[in-house]
């Protein structure tokens, strides 16, 4: 069960901060997990702590280079740890728009299989190839899109993972009844008033009867899925009917 991570990052104080807050900041202080933040530009070498590089064969921007990300890496893990099973040793994720896309099944595997994490948030144009070959165990995307660096990527990852962590979420049918959770998208949803602006709660949520307010948010769940995200309703249905 996922009890550490680690950040390597030029910007440390983007993600503390951003994390810093609500039940993520609750199972820090609470001891469900510990956060670490390991500052790339330290490990290099030269007077004017250079991180980057032009990159060989030419093109525009510039590469984080590998002596100083093997060096930040160093400080929290080993080329031995890394010849030990995983889920014994930290377990390394460069966040990258090429990475395999996060969703809440992988996530769960992540949060049950690694208790320590590793996310390296890269900058520029990336990092020197040669870092994710001796490094990375895995390469993570949150969409198919390009950001500034990792550092953004690393505090959504963090959030989906902590709050599966058992105890993070006071109740957990609220981790449970996600959206996502069960491949589908979660029912509609209603407070008080009963009435709002000509809206009415549907009757069955106010009928006490929990078998058809269950097969209602079933049925709503899978036609929102449907609606919404088709790609997701045709993954469900492809599964179940195999």
């Amino acid at each position: 069960m996922l009890q550490k991570i680690h950040y390597l990052t030029l910007f440390p104080q983007v993600i503390q901060q951003g994390l810093d807050h609500s039940l993520i900041a609750k199972a820090q202080a609470s001891g469900k997990v510990s956060l670490h933040f390991i500052q790339i530009r330290d490990f290099a070498k030269d007077k004017h702590k250079t991180v980057d590089d032009v990159v060989y064969g030419g093109g525009a921007g510039m590469l984080i280079k590998a002596p100083v990300l093997v060096d930040a890496w160093s400080s929290v893990s080993s080329f031995d740890k890394k010849n030990q099973p995983v889920g014994q040793r930290p377990f390394t994720i460069l966040l990258s728009p090429q990475g395999k896309l996060l969703t809440q099944e992988h996530a769960k595997n992540l949060v049950q299989n690694h208790p320590e994490i590793i996310f390296v948030c890269g900058h520029y144009e990336g990092v020197d190839e040669r870092f994710i070959d001796l490094c990375v165990d895995e390469e993570l995307s949150i969409g198919d899109y390009v950001l500034t660096g990792g550092e953004l990527p690393a505090m959504v990852a963090s959030d989906v993972l902590i709050r599966l962590i058992p105890g993070t979420v006071g109740n957990e049918d609220s981790v449970t009844g996600d959206s996502l959770e069960d491949g589908l998208l979660k029912a509609p949803q209603f407070t008080r008033p009963r009435e709002f602006m000509g809206h009415d709660v549907p009757d069955v949520l106010l009928s006490g009867n929990h078998q058809a307010i269950a097969d209602w948010r079933k049925k709503q769940s899978i036609e929102r899925t449907r609606r919404k995200r088709p790609d997701l309703y045709a993954k469900k249905m492809g599964k179940e009917n195999e």
